[in-house]
């Protein structure tokens, strides 16, 4: 039997979702498949939808296991929730097909990264946002995206260490938007390079704050370089917001974010 299940955590704590040699149990991965190893009273090994890195949050996170025992869904989620930290829980649990993939059978998948725009920064939002006291134009930011919308080379941003097969991905949709001293940036695309969207973020905050015209994104693209592109921003900001099935998975997304809607 295969279970998909909807996550959510905050990865202020953890060194990323996957499981380590080094410091695993300061992995997303290894709580989540120790605390359902205890209800399915069998060892369970998790597959994700998108790989976090270290200090990157998710707001949906989508997972499949395989697992030979039954329970009611309600006992599946409120006890593998009673055996995570107080900063991992899931929140929805799916009944899926044999073929059903997380990471596979994804469409798309949404990211948010939150500007905390103001002169001083937050305490309490240290870990979860990113803090610019600089003046940053909403507008010059907008203006980029119709040369970063589509399927195109993002190879100007992807690290090193990026183990995908091709540079060329399609963004789907990319949005800018603000609430009182907060900016948020969302940007769905069929998949990402390593570290893709904070190198985007990077590039666009250079633009907000008026260190380059708005086609200095073009540029960027054109060139393949990643050496050209902007520092990339910090994990802080940055959410997995959601996941995108075929409609057949039956699978509703859940793309509410607790932050400004």
């Amino acid at each position: 039997m295969r279970i998909a299940l909807s996550v959510e955590y905050n990865g202020s704590n953890y060194f990323g979702w996957q499981k380590q040699k080094i410091h695993k149990e300061k992995t997303i991965q290894y709580h989540i498949d120790h605390a359902i190893s205890k209800i399915a009273n069998e060892e369970i090994h998790t597959i994700c939808a998108g790989r976090t890195d270290t200090g990157v949050h998710a707001f949906s996170q989508m997972i499949h296991f395989d697992t030979t025992k039954r329970r009611l869904d309600y006992k599946w989620i409120n006890g593998i929730n009673s055996n995570l930290p107080n900063d991992v829980i899931t929140k929805k649990i799916y009944h899926v097909d044999d073929d059903f993939h997380a990471r596979y059978s994804a469409r798309s998948r949404t990211y948010r990264y939150i500007i905390l725009n103001q002169k001083y920064p937050s305490t309490s939002l240290s870990s979860n946002v990113l803090h610019l006291s600089d003046n940053i134009s909403i507008s010059k930011i907008r203006s980029t995206f119709k040369y970063i919308r589509g399927e195109k080379d993002f190879s100007c941003f992807r690290s090193s260490g990026c183990s995908s097969k091709s540079p060329i991905k399609d963004i789907k949709s990319i949005s800018i938007n603000s609430y009182k001293n907060f900016i948020y940036i969302d940007i769905t695309a069929n998949s990402f390079l390593y570290h893709m969207v904070r190198n985007i973020i990077g590039a666009l905050i250079d633009i907000g704050i008026s260190k380059y015209e708005p086609k200095h994104i073009k540029y960027l693209i054109n060139s393949h370089d990643r050496k050209k592109c902007s520092k990339m921003v910090l994990p802080n900001g940055l959410y997995l917001k959601n996941i995108s099935y075929d409609k057949k998975y039956n699978i509703i997304s859940d793309d509410t974010f607790p932050f400004f809607e």
